[in-house]
């Protein structure tokens, strides 16, 4: 019954309708940036450089640009961290897939959380390195460098860009110092 209840809240809460322009205007050229250089620069070769995991990350940079998963940090390297990961995870073990399916996702969480990357859509960038296309295998590590790296930047530089405008949308470099200070201060 409480799911139902959920299900049909006739009062979630609202959203300004900046917020969504500014969160629909991100992710449009966010992931534009990215399909144009795929489509337009690497279409004719076999470098691909649009994954869905970046569909995930422009929901939380773009989305949700307060969040400390959509922090710069965590955008690139989880995004890189995991694609090292997913790509080892295949060369080591991809014959037995389902092995190296949970070992990449597993394995790249584990080092999101040790290294203070965690970003969501790095697991599904570890993923894809294991059950992507032969393309995608055929890379190797040259997969963490294009599509990954380049798509992460990429989509960084918009939003930075973007989320620099409105003042209700502080998208920084900084974001996280004063939540690791209090965080050292509980320790303490």
């Amino acid at each position: 019954m409480k799911i139902l209840n959920f299900l049909l809240d006739e009062n979630p809460p609202s959203k300004l309708a900046s917020e969504v322009f500014w969160s629909w205007l991100g992710a449009f050229l966010g992931i534009s940036a990215v399909a144009l250089m795929h489509y337009n620069f690497l279409g004719e070769g076999d470098l691909p450089m649009i994954i869905g995991s970046f569909g995930a990350s422009a929901v939380l940079i773009y989305g949700a640009p307060h969040s400390p998963l959509a922090r710069p940090r965590n955008l690139i390297g989880g995004h890189i961290i995991s694609a090292v990961i997913g790509v080892a995870c295949f060369m080591l073990v991809g014959n037995v897939q389902w092995l190296a399916c949970a070992l990449a996702v597993s394995t790249a969480i584990a080092a999101m959380h040790i290294t203070s990357t965690l970003h969501p859509p790095g697991g599904a960038t570890a993923l894809i390195a294991v059950i992507g296309s032969s393309k995608i295998h055929a890379l190797g590590f040259m997969y963490v460098l294009v599509p990954v790296a380049t798509g992460a930047f990429a989509m960084l530089l918009v939003a930075l860009a973007v989320n620099s405008f409105p003042k209700s949308r502080s998208y920084s470099v900084n974001f996280g110092l004063s939540e690791r200070k209090k965080a050292k201060s509980r320790v303490s």
